[in-house]
């Protein structure tokens, strides 16, 4: 096709989705585009022929249809606060970017059913708030949770702070509404507990990072909203203790424990110097710590007796050096700030070469000694910075620059520090990709680390569902 031919082709497809969503629902101006061509971290930065809002499913239908039609590429993005590269468009901008935010309401809230339906655009603290008035709890929290958007989470099986106590994403999602690459609106929008009539079809596209088809509405799973919740940041000597800190936890809770925070002195050190209203609470370093909270939905669920239960036997079998309990509301904030806030910390040391990985909670502190051990040899002065769900065994495995050096010259290092890293992990019988996805970032990493026959499988679904190849191409699978 000659380029004249092309653009002729293009402007006629942009005008027919124009009509589809109206001149509010489609920008094509560069520097209208912009904030959504760049990736959080800026590792990707892509182009578009537009950036197009539907308000509605049977609009984000309409939209694909005509795409499918011409073979042109849509990458859909919700927040666009993901990590990996999978929400964006690549360089050559003959893609359409299809942001969902436009889709934003709350559909029903049934609080005897626990569960609540939303649109796929819907801010996730809103989703918070709404539970929150109904006197329930979503429990899907993570840093980004006051931009990010619950297609997207869902999209990319997002983790978060309380995946040790109500699971990942994919275990919060009881139905889907889903526009397939041809256009066609499936509805499995079911508040359904249980239902075993066949393949688990919506796991396709939990996880499946937009490359199968755009959700465009979701049923959620409601909890019963905690009426009580202690928090403690407690200083360890030993890595090797934190299993035996969380095993302690667990026991003498009652298994109340809805997050368990692993923190590393480097971390602390980077939360004190940077972070406005952190400070670290001890009056003697220790090498790590862990925030540890439970919660309970009992009222006489005597939640403060099992926490001080728990902390006195840790003291007693030495697994704990020191620990300051959250006595107000604000302290718990600050003990949270400090852990949320380590990856906004971290810039302010220069580049960081970042790993988002998980092992069995078991082997935890074996990964940490070797891999710390493997980095520092490859590169004296790197300064590790892990952090992360230690409770379901996910480490932020970041490595911040050695100082003075080039942070350009850093990022170079890049692919030989995630080899060294996911060597590690993958002998492990570990993830290279825990919670953020695979996206731009990891898809040939996964070729790399994966068996043939898993990624075989993969590219099989995507011809299968998606043969002209048009939905977020490139991303998590290429065939």
């Amino acid at each position: 096709m000659s380029d004249l031919l092309e653009q002729a082709v293009t402007a006629e497809l942009l005008d027919r989705i124009t009509e589809v969503v109206g001149a509010k629902g489609i920008l094509t101006a560069e520097d209208d585009m912009a904030p959504f061509m760049a990736e959080e971290r800026g590792l990707f930065v892509g182009k578009a022929l537009a950036v197009v809002k539907p308000a509605t499913a049977q609009e984000v239908a309409e939209v694909v249809k005509l795409c499918a039609d011409e073979g042109v590429g849509i990458v859909p993005q919700g927040g666009n606060t993901g990590l990996v590269g999978g929400n964006v468009p690549f360089e050559h901008g003959r893609e359409i970017v299809l942001n969902t935010s436009r889709l934003n309401r709350i559909r029903d809230i049934d609080p005897v059913n626990f569960t609540l339906t939303v649109d796929a655009g819907v801010v996730l603290e809103t989703i918070q708030q709404a539970a929150d008035e109904a006197n329930c709890l979503f429990p899907l929290a993570l840093g980004a949770q006051g931009s990010c958007q619950i297609g997207g989470n869902i999209a990319s099986n997002a983790g978060g702070v309380n995946v040790l106590k109500y699971g990942n994403t994919r275990e919060l999602v009881l139905g889907l509404e889903v526009v397939l690459p041809d256009g066609t609106i499936w509805n499995n929008m079911k508040s359904l507990g249980k239902d075993n009539t066949g393949y688990a079809l919506k796991h396709l596209f939990i996880g499946g990072e937009g490359t199968l088809g755009i959700i465009t509405g979701a049923v959620l799973k409601l909890f019963p909203k905690p009426v009580e919740q202690q928090t403690a940041l407690c200083a360890l000597d030993d890595v090797h203790d934190v299993t035996r800190v969380l095993s302690q936890a667990r026991a003498l809770s009652g298994d109340a424990v809805t997050a368990f925070e692993l923190i590393g002195r480097f971390g602390m050190d980077l939360a004190d110097r940077h972070l406005d209203g952190v400070s670290d609470p001890f009056e003697a370093p220790h090498p790590w710590y862990v925030l540890v909270e439970f919660s309970s939905s009992r009222p006489d669920a005597n939640l403060r007796g099992a926490f001080e239960t728990f902390l006195e036997s840790a003291f007693e079998d030495g697994i704990i050096a020191d620990a300051v309990i959250a006595e107000s509301l604000d302290q718990g904030k600050m003990f949270w700030r400090l852990r949320e806030g380590l990856p906004e910390a971290q810039k302010h040391e220069g580049a960081s070469i970042k790993h988002d990985v998980s092992v069995p909670v078991s082997r935890v502190p074996e990964f940490l000694d070797r891999a710390t051990k493997a980095v520092t040899e490859a590169m004296p002065g790197i300064r590790p910075c892990p952090f992360g769900h230690v409770g379901d065994g996910n480490i932020h495995y970041n490595l911040t620059q050695p100082e003075g050096m080039d942070p350009k010259e850093y990022l170079g290092h890049w692919d030989a520090m995630n080899r060294i890293v996911h060597d590690i992990v993958v002998d492990m019988v570990g993830s290279i990709s825990a919670e953020h996805g695979v996206g731009r970032l990891k898809v040939d990493e996964i070729v790399h680390y994966k068996q043939a026959e898993e990624i075989e499988m993969m590219r099989r679904i995507k011809k299968a569902l998606d043969p002209k190849g048009i939905m977020n191409p490139g991303k998590v699978v290429r065939v």
